[in-house]
């Protein structure tokens, strides 16, 4: 009997240990879900960028710009929404980044470097940029490290280029430099601009989209060999939204969509030059004020951009109203005496009806267009027909075609179009020879005077540096408020 008694007890003694095992067990946390799992089932990704030319900004039409779109597609891969949020600074960024149940994602032109490790794992490059030495112009220019000795030089607190700073002066402890994380990129260059230091260091193509707000600036040199721009996931996280993006990133650059990305946001960028951008910079203050609000009326009225059409006004006549060319085109928006009279203008030399009469005409072409051009290409073809006819380009789009590309993407048929002035080619077309190589510089240098007017006007510089109606303070000679400024 004790025997059994012994055993019931030693049982119960199992069970009870088992049991409060098991409540134990029951107590602790369950695994945490891995990040892509996390956000299909929140239906959102959320990303960390900055405010900048080169990656999320907000115009009349929305959000947009390089890094966004790149976001949104993937976001769009994924079956969630995108939700965008801003850092104030590169801390603040890596910070976000690495908070539990923070953001998923940063893109937000980032370098992929040694020193950020620790802070963060990084994707498949999208993107190639070559870290470049500003001075200003007039000054004696640099040619090497050694001659970065006894200047004023500041970068970005904890960017790639105070990595790059920190390393040579390890070889070269002479010398000397200032790291801010109270500036970024804009103020850098509007210092160099305005020669309040001497050097800066900045990402080509950053400076490429800013070069039009400060004519004085200059690349010295190269500093380096390029490198890699990528998205970045929190230096803890699992693989799993990492291996992701990596697979979208390999996909879209198979398939021609970061190349027309790229196009999109890049592929027009140098066509100013030092000079061309000076001179904007001054038209914008002197000129555009005077036509302005019937630029934004005719705009009203088509249902199109007023500041496409600003854009297109400055390409055509660098808003003087009474030009006349060689051929016979006139007025503001350069318009042929037939399309002025289709258009309804009386007098091409007037340039409210010469405003009103090109952006009658633009709309026109563009709906003529055929229904399978989508936007934003359509808007480029429309640019393209403006300039040339909507035979020719038609023409090069039958090119496209033939050669296997695609005859409803401008990046496609944009190669065709110098064709047309080429008799082999033009033989075989339609509306024969023309001059195919100038629709290309036309929408080009449109859309770099767009994207001017896009940044200057979003709304969030709008209300400090440009009244609603007024261009006489563009942001060309304003910094915009920290939270707005590019990223590096």
């Amino acid at each position: 009997m004790l025997i059994q008694i012994t055993c019931l007890t030693r049982r119960a003694i199992c069970l009870l240990a088992l049991g409060s095992a098991l409540l134990l067990a029951g107590c602790e946390e369950a695994p945490r879900p891995p990040t892509l799992e996390r956000v299909r089932d929140d239906g959102v990704l959320r990303v960390v960028t900055r405010n900048s030319p080169t990656t999320y900004f907000q115009d009349i039409n929305g959000e947009t710009g390089f890094e966004y779109e790149l976001s949104k597609l993937f976001a769009e891969s994924l079956g969630v929404d995108l939700k965008i949020e801003m850092a104030d600074s590169l801390d603040d960024l890596f910070d976000r980044l690495n908070q539990p149940d923070g953001v998923a994602l940063a893109a937000a032109g980032l370098v992929e470097t040694a020193g950020r490790k620790d802070q963060a794992r990084f994707s498949h490059s999208y993107l190639e940029v070559t870290p470049q030495v500003v001075y200003r112009d007039g000054e004696r220019r640099p040619a090497q490290s050694k001659d970065l000795l006894d200047k004023r030089i500041m970068v970005v607190k904890g960017s790639s280029h105070a990595e790059q700073l920190a390393a040579l002066k390890a070889r070269m402890p002479e010398l000397e430099y200032e790291e801010s994380d109270a500036i970024e990129v804009i103020d850098l260059l509007r210092m160099v601009d305005e020669g309040v230091i001497d050097l800066t260091l900045v990402d080509s193509n950053e400076l490429a989209m800013n070069q039009v707000y400060f004519p004085n600036v200059r690349v010295a040199y190269d500093f380096g060999e390029p490198a890699r721009v990528a998205w970045s996931v929190a230096a803890q996280d699992d693989d799993s939204l990492l291996d992701e993006a990596n697979k979208f990133i390999d996909r879209v650059k198979q398939n021609g969509t970061l190349q027309r990305l790229k196009e999109r946001f890049y592929g027009h960028v140098d066509e100013l030059g030092y000079m061309g951008a000076y001179t904007f910079a001054q038209h914008l203050q002197q000129r555009l004020p005077r036509y302005e609000k019937h630029f934004r009326k005719a705009a009203e009225e088509e249902q199109v951009d007023w500041r496409l059409m600003a854009a297109i006004g400055y390409q055509e006549s660098l808003w003087q109203p009474e030009v006349t060319s060689k051929t016979g085109v006139r007025g503001l928006m350069m318009l042929t005496q037939r399309t002025a009279q289709a258009m309804g203008v009386a007098n091409r030399l007037d340039p409210k009806q010469s405003i009103h009469g090109g952006a009658k005409y633009f709309a026109h072409v563009k709906e003529l267009l055929p229904a399978s051009i989508a936007e934003p290409d359509r808007t480029w073809f429309a640019l393209a027909a403006y300039n040339i006819g909507g035979g020719h380009l038609e023409d090069a789009r039958q090119l496209a075609h033939k050669e296997g590309l695609n005859p409803d993407k401008w990046l496609d048929v944009k190669k065709m179009l110098p064709r047309l002035s080429q008799k082999q080619w033009y033989s075989k077309t339609k509306y024969g020879y023309a001059r195919g190589g100038e629709p290309v510089h036309f929408v080009n240098n449109i859309r770099r005077y767009y994207d001017i007017l896009s940044w200057a006007t979003q709304p969030q510089l709008e209300g400090n540096q440009i009244a609603e109606g007024n261009l006489h303070k563009p942001a060309i000679n304003k910094t915009p408020p920290k939270e707005q400024l590019a990223p590096m």
